[in-house]
């Protein structure tokens, strides 16, 4: 790894504003921004619908980048960071596979700068602040029924899911029943990916609700006082974090919304900064282009973010397999069938991007096992449903030098791609409006059903002048639809909606389509059990090695 100063400097940061974490990571504070106008423009990763085998978006991200600095290109990626506990659960480390990585990729996967650790503690001092004020009665009318403040933590526990706190009489009060949510699944975690800036951040901080009054009027983080010492704790959150790719690029790497709860995507702070340094960005939406897309413009690009030039939608043949039926366990085997029957996925995933607006690259990523005439029978598809070129990406096993031809798509792709995006939904439409508009255009669905009491809330969030404020729709990502077993492009079906949220502070209200569980669960066989540390003081079992991941020869 070059040290970071080294990154920086080249980068055009001044190296003495660079708080450094160590030689491989540091900070970069809010005032070190180059002054002006953004130079570069960004690029949008996403992809077809997720399945269980993994597309490699993030992988393919970080090769765009060192491929596109193989062209001569000043280049930089901006990334979620990946979420603790899935690290220790069943998906592992989120920093790209193979010669297509982030480092240093232990502590971008563990403790990082502590951004993570800052989000759960302003968290639990909110909840904890709550509580206070019912015990002491500081807010007139607000009792422990009408709080909904879960607390977080960092690691995926399933008896954690649903609590009694305040057991032991009324001097360890309120008693209320709540629960534990994922520090990824905090709302104050999309505050900071949303938040301009510090005053931004407080404004954002102050308008979280906490619960509800016994008239049923919210109750803010700022009634508690809360904002000053929340503030305290996410000063140094707020400022992206700067570490490299394998090759040496720059990547800011800064926080970590869920992408089902929340938008999914890294910071607008992060993908300001590298536009102000870079003339190309490469950042990553979560999930596949349904979810991840879609939000990415209704919720972060309408919320201050930069606008993409061009979107890059990732397939593997496994995956398209997948949705054409085939089993997990036969993805590897000839079944060009199933494929074919499968592309209807990555067509929708094409119409979202151009419903937006966006010319888009599809990048095939390739697995040893796929065959000529499937790579082949992709490209005509693609080609027919709009894509402006297709790549194959040997990210993976070669790096930078793997992804030449999807960077050079890519830079043609930027030059036609628009200053603006386009809207699905104006923010004046109604809630219903706008869920029936998603669920419509970017889902296939036919017609929305509303559980009654949804509608009710749905209607209450208006009159108390939420509105008019984007949605971020809570659904399964392994489908298109609601329900995980309706794969490949279903098609006039009934989207069901049986709750609605309100995420107040970072400004979205989320519907709830089936069960969304905030509080994932560690499987049988937990990547815990592969993570060690050898008698030298090193991580094991934590990165993903080349030799253990399918990759092309």
């Amino acid at each position: 790894m070059r040290p970071i100063v080294e990154v920086a400097r080249e980068l055009g940061l001044p190296c003495d504003a660079l708080i450094p974490y160590g030689r491989y990571m540091g900070k970069v504070p809010l005032d070190a921004f180059p002054p002006g106008p953004a130079r570069g423009r960004l690029v949008v990763v996403t992809a077809m619908s997720p399945t269980p085998a993994g597309e490699g978006k993030t992988t393919t991200a970080i090769g765009l980048v060192d491929a596109l600095s193989r062209l001569g290109k000043r280049a930089v990626l901006t990334l979620r960071q990946p979420s603790l506990g899935p690290v220790f659960g069943l998906k592992g480390g989120g920093t790209g596979g193979g010669e297509a990585r982030v480092v240093p990729e232990e502590d971008i996967n563990l403790h990082f700068t502590g951004d993570a650790h800052a989000v759960a503690a302003a968290h639990n001092l909110l909840a904890a602040l709550a509580d206070n004020a019912v015990h002491h009665q500081l807010i007139p009318g607000l009792s422990a029924s009408g709080l909904e403040w879960h607390r977080v933590t960092n690691i995926e526990d399933r008896a954690l899911r649903r609590v009694v706190t305040g057991l032991g009489g009324r001097g360890n009060g309120p008693l209320r029943e709540t629960g534990f949510d994922l520090d990824a699944a905090s709302e104050i975690m999309a505050i900071l990916a949303l938040a301009k800036g510090y005053e931004d951040l407080r404004k954002k901080l102050g308008r979280i609700v906490v619960g509800y009054d016994q008239d049923r009027r919210p109750v803010a983080a700022s009634a508690l006082n809360a904002v000053g010492s929340m503030m305290a704790l996410l000063k140094d959150s707020l400022m992206p974090n700067l570490v490299q790719t394998l090759e040496g690029q720059p990547a800011l790497v800064h926080t970590g919304p869920f992408g089902n709860i929340a938008h999914g995507a890294s910071s607008i702070l992060a993908d300001r900064l590298a536009l102000g340094c870079g003339d190309t960005v490469v950042t990553e939406a979560g999930f596949g282009a349904d979810l991840g897309l879609e939000k990415f413009v209704h919720i972060k690009v309408r919320s201050g973010g930069p606008a993409p030039a061009a979107a890059v939608v990732v397939v593997t043949v496994r995956a398209l397999k997948w949705h054409g039926g085939a089993p997990l366990r036969e993805l590897e085997s000839p079944n060009l069938k199933a494929l074919q029957n499968g592309l209807a996925n990555m067509e929708h995933a094409l119409g979202i991007a151009g419903m937006f607006g966006l010319p888009a690259v599809v990048a095939i990523n390739r697995f040893p096992a796929d065959r000529a005439e499937e790579v082949k029978a992709i490209k005509c598809a693609a080609l027919s449903a709009g894509a402006v070129a297709v790549s194959e990406s040997f990210a993976f096993s070669r790096g930078g030098a793997g992804a030449v031809e999807l960077a050079e798509a890519v830079v043609e792709a930027c030059k036609r791609g628009p200053c603006q995006v386009n809207y699905l939904y104006p923010l004046e439409a109604s809630l219903e409006k706008k869920v029936e508009t998603v669920a419509r255009q970017v889902y296939g669905a036919g017609e929305v059903q509303w559980d009654a009491n949804a509608l009710r809330q749905a209607r209450t969030y208006t009159e108390l002048g939420w509105g008019s404020l984007p949605i971020c729709m809570a659904k399964t990502h392994l489908s298109l639809s609601a329900d995980p077993r309706m794969v490949v492009c279903p098609q006039g079906y009934t989207f069901p909606i049986g709750g609605i949220r309100i995420a107040a502070g970072a400004g979205f209200v989320y519907p709830m389509a089936g069960e969304i569980q905030t509080m994932p669960a560690l499987p049988r066989n937990p990547k815990a059990f592969q993570i060690d540390v050898d008698d030298h003081g090193n991580l094991v079992g934590l990165a993903k090695d080349v030799t253990m991941v399918p990759a092309h020869a």
